[in-house]
């Protein structure tokens, strides 16, 4: 049942901080050195899609972890093939590749 509950709560942790930590430093960037005033829904626009493009490229491997730790089936002996997030993560990007872990990446920009 709890399956995938701790990198949810990591993932979660992580929007936060890249959401927060990036928004009001993407505005003033656009302020001072793209001409593009505080304030202005310009100035929102373009912060809230780079923000939101930070977001994405640091918990996608995250969600990608989540969904099959949660969404994973016990072999024959009943053992699981995902324990953690960071094991998780190094096994998909061993086996299938370090991009397999953004597979789905542009609905989930989008949604952000």
């Amino acid at each position: 049942f709890w399956r995938g509950s701790a990198p949810f709560v990591q993932r979660a942790m992580l929007v936060g901080v890249t959401q927060v930590g990036t928004l009001d430093q993407a505005k003033q960037f656009y302020d001072e050195r793209a001409g593009v005033p505080r304030g202005t829904y310009g100035n929102v626009f373009c912060a809230s899609m780079t923000s939101g493009l930070v977001y994405s490229l640091v918990t996608m491997p995250f969600e990608t972890a989540k969904n099959l730790m949660a969404f994973q089936k016990p072999d024959a002996r009943g053992a699981l093939a995902y324990r953690a997030t960071g094991q998780t993560i190094l096994a998909v990007a061993r086996s299938r590749g370090v991009l397999t872990l953004w597979n789905g990446f542009p609905p989930y920009y989008i949604r952000c």
